[in-house]
């Protein structure tokens, strides 16, 4: 029997990037362009397969092995998303201070999220109240689910 040498296979290319950055997010380049894609804030499934479709590139490529001009185009079609993504597909419609349509990524999407939780929380607006108690925001039920605190049990009857 042969022993194996401990050798790494060349079947990767010299240009391979371990860590592409896109939308200010490091993206892990041994991924393939959509799961990478997803790893952005903001973009999940449909978006980073509207984006890898309009691209052009194929979803099984990993990212890593995409050219620099490639990555580029992908930024800018990711920042530029609002501009042919259909109304419904955006995750910002109709902005409340502005008016406007648009796809928020990162740490924006964060930021505006808790600003629109403080505003009905100032207005006092059930949303808010509801928020501010820590309870259940969209109906659900709270009888018997979504409980916390001290753990209340029964006694028996000795």
């Amino acid at each position: 029997m042969a022993k194996k040498d401990n050798q790494p296979k060349q079947t990767e290319d010299e240009n391979f990037n371990y860590i592409v950055r896109i939308a200010n997010s490091d993206i892990d380049g041994q991924k393939r362009t959509v799961i990478g894609l997803q790893s952005i804030k903001g973009v999940g499934k449909r978006v980073a397969e509207i984006i890898a479709k309009k691209a052009g590139i194929d979803p099984a490529v990993k990212m890593g092995s995409l050219s620099d001009e490639k990555v580029a185009e992908l930024e800018s079609l990711v920042t530029s998303y609002v501009e042919y993504a259909p109304q419904w597909a955006i995750n910002r419609q109709n902005d409340y201070e502005s008016g406007a349509d648009m796809h928020l990524l990162g740490n924006d999407l964060d930021l505006v999220q808790k600003d629109d939780i403080n505003r009905m929380k100032m207005i006092r607006c059930y949303r808010g109240i509801r928020h501010e108690e820590h309870h259940k925001v969209r109906g659900q039920r709270t009888r018997s689910n979504g409980r916390h605190g001290l753990t209340m049990g029964v006694v028996r009857k000795k």
